[in-house]
């Protein structure tokens, strides 16, 4: 490898974490304004989601560049590729972050909702994700990011049970029917979050690998 190709990808991999530090910050933003109700916060998240918008674009010039400049071949065209695709599940999370601060803007016209308790073990649960995913691609570790394959299995389950309970909610007091469909699709947005760092842990795997897992459990399952 050149050491010009070296240089422009030791620079792709510092965009790219810092466009996931952005990610990341929207998302604890974003739960927060959930969980407490807080309108201005929620600003916040929705505001700052055209500057992730601005990285995400400028990391997707990057990776045409380097592809063009150096025509990057094995692992750093698999590089280059994987980062392709990791800038856009950020970006997708972000979304995710800003719809889930517009429900809560949502909520914040209404008097206090009792908030599932299991809904904050699945935001401490994909946040974990989000972050592990992150670190495996950071590490090129595959094993780490087979781990974060399979606790996507535990957030749905935390999603279905949520769902449930928000279902009962409404049945038994009609007055919660707009509030709880607020928290009904900010938790649908959760588990969003989670499958996209779920695309990432398995783009990791690509990477190191060479072997495409998505839509293989089996190959979820196998330590390498």
């Amino acid at each position: 490898m050149s050491k010009h190709l070296q240089r422009d990808l030791d620079t792709l991999q510092q965009d790219l974490l810092a466009l996931a530090s952005s990610v990341e910050e929207a998302l604890h933003k974003a739960i927060r304004a959930l969980q407490d109700q807080e309108a201005t916060l929620a600003r916040k998240v929705i505001d700052g989601d055209a500057q992730i918008d601005e990285e995400e674009n400028l990391i997707e010039e990057e990776c045409l560049k380097i592809l063009a400049l150096h025509q990057p071949v094995a692992i750093d065209l698999r590089r280059i590729a994987a980062a392709l695709k990791i800038n856009n599940e950020l970006e997708r999370m972000a979304d995710l972050a800003e719809d889930i601060a517009d429900r809560a803007l949502h909520l914040a016209g209404y008097p206090a909702l009792p908030i599932p308790e299991k809904l904050q073990r699945m935001t401490d649960l994909t946040t974990t994700m989000v972050r592990q995913s992150l670190d495996a691609f950071v590490n090129l570790d595959p094993r780490q990011a087979r781990r974060v394959c399979r606790l996507d299995d535990e957030v749905d389950r935390y999603n279905n049970d949520i769902i449930q309970e928000l279902i009962v909610m409404m049945q038994a007091s009609p007055a919660m029917l707009e509030p709880g469909l607020s928290l009904f699709s900010a938790t649908r947005h959760l588990e969003r979050i989670a499958d996209h760092a779920t695309n990432i842990a398995e783009d990791v795997v690509y990477l190191v690998e060479g072997v495409i897992i998505r839509h293989h459990p089996e190959a979820v399952q196998a330590e390498q």
